[in-house]
């Protein structure tokens, strides 16, 4: 199949639409791989965990799952893949949990441009370094979705996302390319996988790396999981995690006096970032109920430690963008 969508491709809107796309992607995919072996990063996010279930149902074992943990994840993210994939489906999953190394390598590290980086580059040498150990690989799997390929004119749908070595050859297995993100959702849902996994805002490649804001460091790393963790709970509870595309928490590296059981101590801020966009090129920002507002504060300032204020980003992009790094 070329990267041009077929005009008269409908849109996956049902679970019906849904089963007949799945039945005839895992058609291609066999015919494809025969019984060769073929290698994802699983991310966690939408697009990989789909493509992942999706050659599951097709191959199996044939397929290998590598995750990579670098220790910039929210709350339980690691864990859902681990849980979802490897005990749920039972997936041959490779789990890195590479924290240590990834939080080793930005230890002092401010610059924002720098930081991403060194969690891109290390990404891919975790990566390469688990896919030379593996033998009779022949195929690499791939998250790619339609706008991927318009957004680069088909660049980057043949580009070696994965970071792998020229020299390892691998042909792309690309199962959901002609899909777009809310068509990949509905796929996922019909596969069977959590809703909490297939309704996944966007996050970035670099995680909360970018959240925690200037050089990251542990204690601080682990106040920003614990508040953002406390925000998507609070969002769930409200029914907004529908309404609003993308909410988060920043923490930055400024403290502040506060006042905790009758004495003056110092604390970072937490600031709420909740944006709604159609294009990621423009975004505003959604109205908060301000009693809502009061509660993430109560419970983020009581639970999270090292945090004692939480602030609201009402800025919209342009001119602020979406997020802080």
């Amino acid at each position: 199949m070329n990267n041009v969508r077929p005009e008269s491709m409908a849109r996956i809107t049902t679970a019906e639409l849904a089963n007949a796309f799945i039945d005839e992607q895992v058609k291609e995919v066999r015919e494809q791989v025969g019984d060769k072996k073929v290698l994802l990063a699983l991310s966690g996010g939408v697009d990989s965990s789909v493509v992942a279930a999706l050659l599951i149902k097709a191959i199996g074992k044939q397929l290998v799952c590598v995750h990579v943990n670098h220790g910039l994840m929210r709350k339980g993210e690691s864990e859902q893949v681990i849980e979802v994939f490897r005990n749920q489906l039972d997936a041959n999953l490779i789990y890195i949990d590479a924290t240590d190394r990834f939080l080793g390598l930005l230890e002092g590290v401010s610059e924002p441009e720098k930081k991403r980086k060194i969690i891109g580059g290390e990404f891919i040498k975790v990566f390469d370094e688990e896919a030379s150990k593996l033998e009779g690989i022949s195929f690499l799997a791939q998250g790619t979705i339609y706008p991927d390929i318009i957004e680069s004119d088909g660049v980057k749908a043949h580009h070696n996302v994965g970071g792998l070595p020229e020299d390892m050859q691998f042909e792309l297995v690309e199962p959901v390319k002609l899909l777009y993100k809310d068509e990949v959702r509905v796929v996922g849902k019909a596969l069977g996988l959590p809703v909490s996994m297939v309704d996944r805002q966007p996050f970035p490649g670099p995680g909360l790396g970018v959240r925690c804001l200037g050089a990251i460091t542990r204690d601080r790393l682990h106040a920003l999981r614990e508040a953002d963790a406390i925000l998507r709970e609070e969002f769930d509870i409200a029914g907004l995690n529908l309404k609003v595309w993308q909410y988060f928490i920043a923490v930055p590296d400024v403290k502040s006096v506060g006042v905790r059981d009758g004495k003056r101590y110092e604390g970072w801020p937490a600031i709420i970032r909740a944006v709604n966009t159609t294009d990621a090129m423009s975004a505003t920002i959604e109205e908060i109920p301000y009693e809502l507002l009061h509660k993430i504060t109560a419970r983020i300032t009581a639970e999270v430690e090292g945090i004692n204020r939480v602030l609201y980003d009402l800025t919209p992009k342009p001119v602020g963008t979406i997020e802080w790094e």
